[in-house]
């Protein structure tokens, strides 16, 4: 088990699918983030040496992810619908915010 920014990750997992477990990463960011500290896409976990881990956790370390990402964009919808636009409204009746329309089932 791998202890990185509060989660425990198993050895078994592949690197790019282990950074995807974190909220706000994807995809495309979890690659770009292996490219740029040039560790293999079907690396695993257990493949890794201390000093691609440090790198990886100092990478993440200065990202907003996990509860931060959460509260940032809680407080993102909280000021829509605090000033009252029409995607704030949207977000308080659980509707679709843009671009979609709502049909009736019958």
């Amino acid at each position: 088990m791998l202890h990185l920014l509060g989660k425990n990750i198993s050895d078994g997992k592949k690197v790019l699918s282990a950074l995807q477990s974190f909220y706000g990463i994807g995809p495309h960011i979890s690659q770009r983030i292996l490219a740029l500290l040039q560790i293999h896409h079907t690396a695993r976990l257990s493949d890794l040496t201390d000093s691609q881990v440090t790198r990886i956790s100092e990478r993440l370390g200065g990202m907003t992810l996990e509860n931060d990402l959460r509260r940032v964009v809680q407080g993102n919808i909280a000021r829509l619908r605090n000033i009252g636009t029409y995607r704030g409204k949207r977000h308080a009746m659980g509707l679709p915010g843009m671009r979609f329309t709502c049909r009736l089932p019958y």
